[in-house]
C-alpha cells in the first residue's frame, strides 16, 4: 500500500472538525521542533495529546494515548520513521500516519512508494491546513 491509495483510518474523516479524528501525537527527536509543531496544530484547532522523541516511546504513547494521527518524522534514534509507521499499521485501530521530514519527497522517493504511512510532508511545509489537506 503507499500513500495514494491508503484508506483512513477506522472509516473516520481525518479533516473532520470533531473529537477523535483531531488527536495528534507527534514524535520528533528534536524538542524545539515538537514544540513548534504543536503550537501550529493547536492554533489550528488540532489536540496534541503527546509528544515524544524516539520510535519505542513513540508506540507506548500511541497505546496509552489512542490519538487518531501520529505525526512521525523519518529520522529518529532508535528506528527510522517507516519502521514505526509498519508497526502502527499493524495495530487495532491503528491511527493515521504522517510522515515529516527537514529532507523532501524526492530523498525518500522508494521508501514512500511502499509504506503503509498515509501522507508525507516536508517539515517547512507543516500547518494545521497541510495536515488536513494531505488526510483528505
Amino acid at each position: 500500500m503507499n500513500l495514494r491509495d491508503s484508506p483512513h483510518p477506522q472509516g473516520l474523516g481525518l479533516a473532520d472538525t470533531a473529537g477523535m479524528g483531531k488527536r495528534v501525537l507527534i514524535v520528533d527527536d528534536n524538542a524545539d521542533f515538537r514544540r513548534l509543531a504543536r503550537e501550529l496544530l493547536e492554533r489550528g484547532g488540532y489536540a496534541v495529546v503527546g509528544d515524544v522523541g524516539d520510535g519505542t516511546t513513540a508506540m507506548a504513547a500511541y497505546r496509552a494515548l489512542r490519538p487518531a494521527i501520529v505525526l512521525l518524522d523519518i529520522q529518529l534514534p532508535d528506528m527510522d520513521g517507516f519502521q514505526v509507521a509498519d508497526l502502527l499499521a499493524a495495530e487495532v485501530g491503528s491511527p493515521a500516519v504522517v510522515l515529516i521530514s527537514s529532507r523532501g519527497r524526492a530523498s525518500y522517493r522508494r521508501q514512500l512508494a511502499r509504506t503503509r504511512a498515509n501522507a508525507f510532508i516536508e517539515k517547512g511545509e507543516l500547518s494545521a491546513d497541510s495536515l488536513a489537506q494531505a488526510l483528505s
